[in-house]
């Protein structure tokens, strides 16, 4: 092996370790901290609660920890060990054009990553949220979902490199910039059209039952400066007892998604609190800005592919026998996959600060915190949520503020409003 290629093998298992290290940390440290119930959270939970938290948050760990190092060590064998340059050989000298087998090349990797992740996906599904009750699919369910998500993927995918192989070799200088307006064109349809197109292939959508809180919901968002077409509930409950809501739509009309499990375990008031929230992203605009972020960072990542993909270091790097574009694409994207991770704390950061904003929307719409307070303490308890990660996991992976940070971070804001 090279000792550039070395290198970076180092920095990838250091990178991973360090994660492992930081999931550690984070158990070891709630395990410490969650012996006392937090003030907010008194009459709502107790000790055996605690303890089930904890074994869940450690369970799902060791999950995570196990899966990700087979997805770490199979990575490093196709990357390290020969495999990436016989494959990529083995669809070079197919005779294909390069577009078709940069087509076959993705689409046979996506495959098999899919294939390879079912038994742990239905171990998770079947016996770690069975175990915890947050499970509600069956298995025949579950194979029909996993059935439209790789076929849906696979054309989904089959776009994008289509796409992105026509306009390398239709403007090999410009090709950076002209994809990305393919991208954002493409993050606009997922923002904006799935909701209508994609989303019911998994879920049935109907009008809320109880006219009264549909009511209430549309005198919110009216309140708010929005123009509410559909108040509906998603049938989340044949999969997840999980809850949500969020909006979809276009132009001046939106609706408002309710999970139907959303309606089942909290009030009226409860669930005005959380449209509330929802609400706050809308008028912040904080989708946009979201996109924004990425579509600057997508151009910046283009155009120095776009130089990677020019000379021959990266075949050199990676030792790959035929230069093909899509074998580089590939070399880039797990280079990248390391960079990102660099990025995190920063990009969490950002989203964290757009959750604040749209609490502090809530309780300026809602004229208060309380009920805001009341709904993430209940959410913490139906999920079993770590009340205690630790900072520098936080750092690293919540892109929402840690419930107990976002309920002192209302009562602060709520408490600076009073004295005003």
């Amino acid at each position: 092996m090279k000792l550039s290629l070395f290198a970076i093998a180092m920095i990838y298992v250091a990178i991973q370790t360090f994660k492992y290290w930081l999931e550690y940390l984070n158990v070891t440290y709630a395990y410490r901290h969650n012996r006392i119930i937090p003030a907010d959270f008194e009459g709502s939970l107790d000790q055996d609660l605690l303890e089930k938290m904890d074994v869940y948050l450690a369970e799902k760990t060791r999950f995570g920890m196990v899966t990700s190092m087979l997805s770490s060590c199979a990575i490093l064998v196709f990357f390290l060990g020969g495999v990436f340059d016989w494959y990529n050989n083995r669809i070079a000298l197919s005779g294909l054009s390069s577009v078709l087998s940069g087509w076959i090349f993705f689409l046979l990797l996506f495959l098999c990553a899919e294939v390879v992740s079912v038994p742990m996906s239905l171990y998770f599904t079947f016996r770690i949220e069975n175990r915890y009750g947050f499970n509600a699919m069956t298995y025949r369910l579950w194979f029909t979902d996993f059935l439209k998500s790789i076929i849906l993927s696979a054309v989904l995918l089959s776009l994008v490199v289509f796409a992105g192989l026509w306009l390398i070799e239709w403007s090999p200088t410009l090709w950076w910039f002209w994809f990305w307006c393919f991208s954002f064109s493409f993050a606009l349809f997922v923002t904006y059209i799935s909701p209508y197109v994609i989303e019911p292939l998994f879920n049935k959508f109907t009008p809320v039952d109880d006219l009264t809180l549909r009511d209430r919901i549309v005198l919110l968002a009216s309140r708010a400066g929005i123009n509410v077409s559909k108040v509906l509930k998603m049938d989340e409950s044949k999969r997840s007892r999980h809850t949500n809501a969020y909006f979809t739509g276009i132009g001046r009309t939106k609706r408002i998604i309710l999970f139907d499990t959303l309606l089942t375990t909290m009030g009226a008031g409860e669930i005005l609190a959380v449209l509330a929230h929802e609400i706050g992203h809308w008028k912040r605009h904080h989708l946009l800005k979201g996109l924004a972020v990425t579509q600057l960072l997508s151009l910046v990542i283009l155009f120095v592919a776009h130089r990677l993909i020019q000379g021959t270091f990266l075949a050199g790097l990676f030792g790959l026998t035929a230069d093909t574009v899509y074998a580089k694409v590939l070399a880039i994207g797990f280079l990248l996959s390391m960079v990102l991770f660099f990025l995190k704390p920063l990009l969490n950061s950002f989203t964290r600060h757009m959750e604040r904003e749209a609490d502090r929307f809530s309780c300026d719409l809602e004229g208060n915190g309380e009920t805001m307070i009341a709904v993430l303490v209940k959410l913490s308890k139906d999920n079993l949520s770590n009340l205690f990660p630790h900072p520098l996991y936080a750092l690293f992976e919540y892109s929402h503020p840690p419930a107990l940070e976002r309920i002192r971070h209302i009562r602060e804001y709520c408490k600076s409003k009073s004295v005003k």
